[in-house]
């Protein structure tokens, strides 16, 4: 108000001085009565400018800086997703105790089971939430009508770090990071022979993982229509002669190349797919590769809410897409020369849904490894079975609780066998 009064007192001034040259024609009362008037017309505007004075300033349109979507007319979306799952598991061994390093105490991992022991003193109780899930994915349309689009995936599974002594933390690992543009891809994803739509829903993170083929590597996929095709990361593991410690190669030019067929039908579908490689080893001045090759068919068909999962895989040298390398795509010889080992696998599920929001899944799972014992020795895995049976409810929508028991036996060439009981307890909100 200090501010404004020289501004009130030159207008009424002004005012003063224009009156008085009429003041001879006018009656004091009614240069008074004009006075009042003008007064009362300023104060109003002066009300008027205070209020202005008082209210927040109204706020400026913000600048918007050029962006690849202004520019060529794309447009693009994100999205971050996952679940956060816990699991209780209650383990006993026919054989002999699992350490607790092992990654057979996270989840079934057929080539763990413990054979040729002592029983296990007691059931071990682990608990974990390693299984939790961060992915990040964007979509773009693009201006040149195609699409592309990025993901990423993370767990805290198979982590070298932490322990169960007083933070139980975990570091992430990689599961997935591609990119897809129109019918490429690039990047980490699932291998091109593995169905991942036929795994059963088991509470277990794989369930029967002796008989599916399971398999996530770096990869160029191109796809058309029903069928794609892929040239998809190559590596060897081998038997050494006589048997022992697996040799990891990475030896080799050529990438595993893999083809798939999806036959699409009015409950479900089939799919076929064919996988060729090059095993691999090279050693002082002497190397040897010998071809490989595998075949799996998988579908899933639905009968109401009901439906039936499965999977049969045979081939020679693919030891480590099936049974999660229970077998090793093959063995040397005397003479450091490679020889496939031959392999089969199948499983079936059946998943029933019970009244209301409660369902059942029936899982039975086997492998076969066709050693030749004569360079393998008898301390490899000949077979492998599972059974798993498990019980789930939603209370609400994206959450799961239930219980699994599973049953695993795995028998080496020797004869020598163990088993694997488990009772699982798991929750799970995805996101």
């Amino acid at each position: 108000m200090l501010k404004t009064r020289p501004v009130h007192c030159a207008v009424l001034a002004a005012v003063t001085l224009a009156l008085s040259g009429q003041a001879d024609a006018a009656t004091n009362a009614e240069l008074e009565a004009r006075i009042a008037q003008l007064e009362a017309a300023l104060a109003q505007l002066l009300s008027e400018k205070e209020t202005r004075d008082a209210a927040p300033p109204a706020p400026r349109p913000e600048a918007k800086w050029p962006t690849p979507e202004d520019t060529d007319g794309s447009s693009s979306s994100y999205s971050f997703g996952g679940y956060v799952k816990f699991d209780a598991a209650l383990s006993s061994y026919s054989a002999g105790d699992l350490a607790p390093s092992s990654p057979g105490t996270q989840f079934y991992i057929p080539a763990t089971i413990p054979v040729g022991g002592a029983p296990s003193e007691g059931p071990d109780l682990n608990t974990q939430a390693r299984e939790s899930r961060i992915s990040f994915k964007s979509n773009h349309n693009l201006a040149n009508g195609k699409t592309a689009s990025t993901y990423i995936e993370m767990d805290f599974f198979l982590s070298g770090d932490g322990n169960e002594r007083i933070s139980n933390s975990y570091n992430p690992r990689m599961r997935q990071a591609y990119i897809q543009y129109d019918k490429w891809l690039f990047g980490q994803a699932w291998s091109t022979f593995q169905d991942v739509s036929a795994l059963p829903e088991n509470l277990d993170f794989i369930g029967p993982a002796e008989s599916t083929v399971f398999q996530r590597q770096p990869q160029i996929r191109y796809t058309t229509g029903p069928f794609e095709f892929a040239l998809e990361n190559p590596e060897t593991t081998l038997t050494p002669n006589g048997g022992g410690a697996r040799i990891l190669t990475d030896d080799g030019p050529l990438p595993d190349i893999a083809a798939r067929y999806t036959h699409k039908l009015n409950n479900g579908y089939v799919k076929i797919a064919g996988l060729l490689r090059s095993l691999e080893f090279e050693t002082g001045d002497s190397s040897d590769s010998t071809a490989a090759y595998g075949v799996t068919v998988s579908g899933k068909h639905n009968f109401g809410s009901d439906d039936i999962r499965w999977m049969a895989t045979v081939g020679s040298g693919i030891g480590r897409y099936l049974g999660l390398n229970t077998a090793n795509d093959g063995v040397l010889d005397a003479d450091g020369n490679i020889e496939a080992i031959d392999q089969f696998g199948a499983f079936a599920s059946y998943r029933h849904f019970w009244k209301g929001s409660w369902r059942s899944n029936f899982t039975l799972g086997y492998l076969s490894n066709d050693n030749p014992i004569d360079l393998t020795g008898t301390g490899v895995t000949k077979d492998v079975y599972s059974l798993h049976v498990n019980l789930m409810f939603s209370p609400v929508p994206r959450m799961t609780v239930g219980g699994e028991y599973i049953y695993a036996e795995r028998e080496l060439e020797s004869g020598a066998d163990g088993d694997l009981s488990r009772f699982l307890f798991s929750a799970k909100y995805a996101f």
